[in-house]
């Protein structure tokens, strides 16, 4: 149990260091909290809600993912290497694949909702 309860405290300072050092991070989080005060501001509905939450822990998993890809390729190796920077870049384009999925979603949620307010 001892365990159990101690792979919680490497998990959040995991995610401390993210919020701590990770430019990328903090930038996706800001705006994952200004989402949710939108979702509030503009009375969306419960499956709304669940899209946006599953979007939002998307993009902030696979920033973990992506963060944690690149501080074990620059371990293993300082110096270029074709192999490595491909792997960078495959998990970068993840996190930018699912960023654009999560603009996608909030304009379907979201932009009926502001058009409304302007009618």
């Amino acid at each position: 149990m001892k365990r159990f309860f101690r792979s919680f405290i490497y998990a959040f300072r995991g995610l401390n260091l993210m919020l701590n050092g990770e430019r990328n991070f903090i930038i996706q989080s800001s705006i994952a909290f200004f989402v949710i005060i939108f979702g509030f501001i503009l009375k969306i509905c419960a499956f709304e809600w669940l899209i946006l939450i599953l979007s939002i822990i998307l993009i902030l998993s696979l920033e973990i993912i992506n963060s944690a890809i690149e501080t074990l390729s620059d371990a293993f190796s300082k110096e270029k290497n074709e192999q490595i920077k491909k792997v960078k870049d495959l998990s970068a384009g993840a996190v930018l694949l699912a960023s654009i999925g999560a603009l996608v979603i909030g304009l379907i949620i979201f932009l009926p909702k502001i058009l409304l307010l302007f009618q």
